[in-house]
């Protein structure tokens, strides 16, 4: 058996694991259609769980969904704590500012 299968761009090396084309002449078999209108279903299932992945994986929709999820999630993991601390710096800065402002006039 050759290891290498030629891919239209250069050869190759086959990893076993790819579908064997059968020869017309040699490996001619008679088919069941009952077994082969179940591997049409099996593979159209396949194909159509394929389309829906890509699809929810380049829809705008479900991407601004996922990162909000993300937002959330790290906001729900933020100390409250720290979450007060920086509230209260924001705080007292505006204060300055504002402070500082009605002192000019």
């Amino acid at each position: 058996m050759n290891p290498f299968i030629p891919n239209g761009r250069g050869d190759c090396l086959s990893t076993g694991t790819e579908p064997q084309m059968a020869d017309a002449e040699t490996d001619a078999k008679p088919v069941d259609q009952d077994a082969l209108v179940a591997d049409i279903d099996r593979t159209r299932a396949e194909l159509a769980r394929t389309i829906d992945a890509i699809s929810d994986r380049v829809s705008p929709k479900k991407n601004v969904y996922r990162a909000m999820e993300q937002v959330r999630q790290r906001a729900s993991q933020v100390d409250p704590l720290m979450a007060g601390a920086a509230a209260a710096a924001v705080l007292v800065s505006v204060t300055v500012v504002f402070l500082v402002r009605r002192r000019k006039r």
